[in-house]
């Protein structure tokens, strides 16, 4: 099942209070970035975040969901109505972020 935009733009909207948020659509999903980072994504309308050591202390109870087969789990943000969890989370997230590795172009032949 694919990502509606409307809960892409839901989740934007929740995340509006922080700066350097995009998306990018990728395969009928949604990868989303804060200061240019990967941090989760939106897959079959969930949102989903990294497993990182402060997104557990966050949120504690959070279930590990699968993104797509094949995936490594990620934490389910079950209430992302909670804009002050939001706003909390991904600044506490980025350190624990890995970089993004810079796309190699490709080569002529």
């Amino acid at each position: 099942m694919a990502s509606s935009k409307d809960y892409l733009t839901y989740i934007t909207e929740q995340l509006s209070g922080l700066e350097e948020i995009r998306s990018r659509a990728m395969m009928s999903e949604y990868i989303l970035y804060y200061r240019g980072k990967v941090f989760g994504g939106i897959y079959d309308n969930r949102f989903l975040v990294k497993d990182t050591a402060a997104a557990r202390r966050l949120m504690p109870d959070a279930v590990q969901e699968f993104p797509y087969e094949g995936a490594k789990p990620m934490l389910l943000v079950s209430d992302p109505d909670d804009r002050a969890l939001l706003e909390a989370l991904l600044p506490a997230m980025y350190e624990e972020l890995p970089e993004v590795k810079p796309r190699k172009k490709a080569q002529k032949p």
